[in-house]
């Protein structure tokens, strides 16, 4: 027997009720919103994670200004973006490491061989390869989002369910969509009504 989880899914999905339950105690009531701000290390789509974090209201009141219309609210560039706790495929979560890195090869998305980004431009396998490799991260950090209100995880931990708001700063854009699939339609209205509204600005 082992403590290694079948898959990398699982493996989020047990890690992440310990990094909320950290939150500070003092904070929770505070935070409106959780972020699932995914990045790589050193852009490399071998070695993805996610930092699992929130915002406050009193991180919205700082940052608000006249007429903003939802933008410090929604817009994760207010956001507070640092000192969070990460999962993933990094030195930092070592069993995260070993369970992604043996299921994208079992995938076969995995590749050796240092990371260069004209490598990855010049070589078609490597371009597919790594496009598998970004979605399927998507894939696991959109379905955590889903499992963590499913199961009642979010407003066991915070009080109230919340918002989990899934971005990438490498694909600005791309949140609408991630989050509109990681939460119930309920909770992200007014995300995405001030989204909408933004496009048609």
């Amino acid at each position: 027997m082992t403590d290694q989880p079948e898959t990398f899914l699982a493996h989020l999905r047990k890690a992440a009720v310990g990094v909320l339950e950290r939150f500070p105690e003092e904070l929770k009531p505070e935070i409106y919103a959780l972020s699932f701000r995914i990045w790589r290390v050193d852009d490399d789509d071998r070695h993805p994670y996610v930092a699992i974090g929130y915002n406050t209201e009193s991180q919205y009141e700082k940052e608000k200004y006249p007429g903003d219309e939802g933008e410090a609210r929604w817009n994760y560039a207010y956001w507070l973006l640092e000192g969070f706790e990460t999962l993933g495929n990094i030195p930092g979560d070592p069993v995260g490491a070993r369970v992604h890195e043996a299921e994208v090869r079992r995938l076969g998305a995995w590749y050796d061989g240092e990371f260069d980004l004209g490598r990855v431009l010049d070589d078609e396998d490597i371009r597919t390869r790594t496009d598998l490799l970004r979605r399927h991260f998507y894939d696991a950090v959109i379905d955590l989002a889903r499992h963590l209100h499913a199961d009642g995880v979010i407003e066991r931990v915070l009080g109230r369910p919340l918002p989990v708001v899934v971005f990438d700063m490498s694909n600005p854009g791309w949140e609408l969509h991630a989050t509109e699939y990681a939460n119930p339609p309920e909770l992200i209205e007014e995300f995405m009504a001030w989204q909408l509204a933004a496009e048609e600005l």
